[in-house]
C-alpha cells in the first residue's frame, strides 16, 4: 500500500440520489482473483460488476454509474493505467484503486499522478482491500455531499465562496436564509479570518436590498479624527483640508447595507452619533446643520466579545443592544475541523483557475497535519498557506515538504503538560500559557498558533496575570 492517498478534485459530480447502494467495478484478467473480489464486495452489500480486461471494463463503466473501480495494471487489450486515465477523463469523481503483481515505485507514482486513490500489490489481503474501498467511498460521499450542499447554497443564497458542511456552518446558512429578508441589524462575532465579511455579503445579496449598494467601513483603520467624516461626510471648510463637501458612507449606502467591520474600535464620542442613526435614521454631516435622512440596514462585525467591552465601558450598552438584534457567532476553524478538507479542495480549485495550475490534491500525511494544526488565523491563514504552497512549489500533489516550516514543526513543538485532578481551570490555563511561551522563547505569535488562539488573547491573558497579586 502506498503511503499517500490523494484528495482529488472533482469537476462532474455523480448524483447524490445514486449514493444509497455503491457500485464497484472490478477489472481483473485473472478469473480467480476477479471472482473472489466480486464475491467479497457483494457480501458486504455493494453492487458489483466484473470485467476481464480494460476494454471490457471501459465498456461497463460507460454503461453503469460506477462509484469505485478496482483494476489490475497488466491486462490484455487495454492496461490498467490506460483504463484509469480514460475513467478519470469521463468521470473524475469515480475513485480508483490499482492492484498489481508487478508493483514498482514507478507504476505506483504514475497511478497516483493519474488520480488513483491508492495502489496495492498482490497477493491481496481481503481486510486491506475492504478497508481501502470503504475509505475511498467514504471520501467520495463526503465530497459529493459537500458539493451538493455548496451547489444548493449557491443557487439559493449565492454562497459560492462560503464552504462548510459542518453542523455549525449549516445552521449559520439557515439563519442567514431566514433573516436576510428582514431589515434588522445584525452583529457578527468571530475571530479574525473566520469570514465575517463573506457572511455580511451573503446577507446583503440575499436581501431585498441586493441591487443597492453594499458599503464597507473598516473601523480599525480610521483614526478618531477622521472616522466621523468618513461615516457622516463633511461640508466644505468644516476642517483643515476640507476643500469640498463630501458624502459619507451612510449616504453612500442609502437604500442598501452598511457593513461596520471591527465596530469595537469606534470611539465613544462617535458611538452616540451612530446610535442616533440606528434610532432615528438621520444625521448631519461634519460642519453641517442640514439633517439627512437615510434608509439603510446596518451589519456590524467584531472579533471581540462586545459584552466584555460594555463591561469595560469602552462600548455603549445601548448601542450594543441596537446592533445585536440578530447575533451570528462564527466558529473558528479549530471548531469545525471537519470542513478543512472541503476548504482545501475549494482553495485548490480556486488557485488552479487563477494561476492556470493543475494541482490534483493533497497527500494524506499533509492533510493529517493540516487537520491537526491550530489555525489561529482561521480560514484566511489556511488560504494563505495553500496559495503560498501552490505558487512557490507548483506541485501536482501538495505534500509535507511544500508546507511552511512552522506548520511542519507543529507536532514536534507539542508537549504534554500534566495536571492533577481537581486543579482549578484558571490555574491550568495559566500554566499552559506560561509553558507555551517558554517553549516558544517568548514568541507570542508562535504561542498563539500552538494554542489555537489569537495574539490579542495572549496579550490580554498576560495583562491579567500581571495584575494578579503575588501568591
Amino acid at each position: 500500500m502506498t503511503e499517500n492517498s490523494l484528495f482529488r478534485l472533482f469537476t462532474r459530480p455523480l448524483s447524490l440520489e445514486h449514493m444509497d447502494k455503491k457500485v464497484i467495478l472490478v477489472v481483473e484478467d485473472d478469473p480467480r482473483v476477479g471472482e473472489s473480489l466480486r464475491l467479497l464486495f457483494k457480501k458486504k452489500g455493494y453492487s458489483t460488476l466484473l470485467a476481464s480486461n480494460g476494454k471490457e471494463g471501459l465498456h461497463l463503466f460507460r454503461q453503469e454509474m460506477v462509484d469505485l473501480m478496482i483494476t489490475d495494471v497488466v491486462m490484455p487489450k487495454m492496461g490498467g493505467l490506460e483504463l484509469l486515465e480514460a475513467v478519470k477523463g469521463l468521470r473524475p469523481e469515480t475513485e480508483v484503486i490499482v492492484i498489481s503483481a508487478q508493483g514498482t515505485i514507478e507504476k505506483a507514482v504514475q497511478a497516483m499522478k493519474l488520480g488513483a486513490f491508492d495502489f496495492i500489490e498482490k497477493p491481496i489481503n481481503p481486510r486491506v482491500i475492504s478497508l481501502l474501498a470503504e475509505r475511498a467511498l467514504e471520501k467520495q460521499t463526503l465530497i459529493l455531499q459537500n458539493r451538493d450542499l455548496r451547489s444548493q447554497l449557491a443557487d439559493k443564497f449565492h454562497f459560492k465562496n462560503i464552504v462548510g458542511r459542518s453542523e455549525k456552518m449549516v445552521k449559520i446558512f439557515e439563519l442567514i436564509r431566514h433573516i436576510a429578508s428582514y431589515d434588522s441589524s445584525v452583529l457578527i462575532i468571530g475571530e479574525s479570518g473566520t469570514g465575517k465579511e463573506l457572511i455580511a455579503n451573503a446577507i446583503h445579496y440575499n436581501s431585498p436590498r441586493a441591487a443597492m449598494p453594499f458599503i464597507k467601513v473598516s473601523c480599525a483603520s480610521l483614526s478618531e479624527g477622521i472616522i466621523e467624516s468618513e461615516l457622516f461626510g463633511h461640508e466644505k471648510g468644516s476642517f483643515t483640508g476640507a476643500i469640498a463637501s463630501r458624502k459619507g458612507r451612510f449616504e453612500m449606502a442609502h437604500q442598501g447595507t452598511l457593513f461596520l467591520d471591527e465596530v469595537e474600535d469606534i470611539p465613544l464620542s462617535t458611538q452616540i452619533k451612530l446610535l442616533r442613526v440606528l434610532q432615528e435614521a438621520e444625521f448631519e454631516r461634519v460642519g453641517g446643520n442640514k439633517t439627512i435622512k437615510v434608509n439603510i440596514r446596518i451589519i456590524a462585525a467584531s472579533n471581540r466579545d462586545l459584552q466584555e467591552a460594555v463591561r469595560a465601558s469602552t462600548f455603549r450598552e445601548d448601542l450594543y443592544y441596537r446592533l445585536n438584534v440578530v447575533n451570528i457567532k462564527l466558529p473558528s476553524l479549530r471548531e469545525r475541523k471537519e470542513d478543512i478538507p472541503f476548504l482545501i479542495q475549494f482553495l485548490i480549485e480556486k488557485f488552479n483557475k487563477r494561476y492556470k495550475m493543475k494541482a490534483k490534491g493533497v497527500s494524506q500525511r499533509a492533510m493529517n497535519l493540516l487537520m491537526d494544526y491550530g489555525w489561529s488565523g482561521n480560514v484566511r491563514e489556511l488560504e494563505n498557506t495553500i496559495e503560498s504552497a501552490l505558487v512557490i512549489n507548483t506541485p501536482e500533489v501538495l505534500d509535507l515538504q511544500h508546507l511552511p516550516q512552522e506548520i511542519r514543526d507543529f507536532k514536534e513543538e507539542q508537549e504534554v503538560i500534566p495536571f492533577k485532578i481537581g486543579t482549578p481551570l484558571e490555574d491550568m490555563e495559566r500554566e499552559m500559557l506560561l509553558q507555551t511561551l517558554k517553549a516558544t522563547k517568548g514568541n507570542k505569535q508562535k504561542a498563539a498558533k500552538l494554542l489555537g488562539i489569537n495574539v490579542r488573547t495572549i496579550h490580554r491573558k498576560i495583562e491579567e496575570m500581571q495584575g494578579e497579586p503575588s501568591p
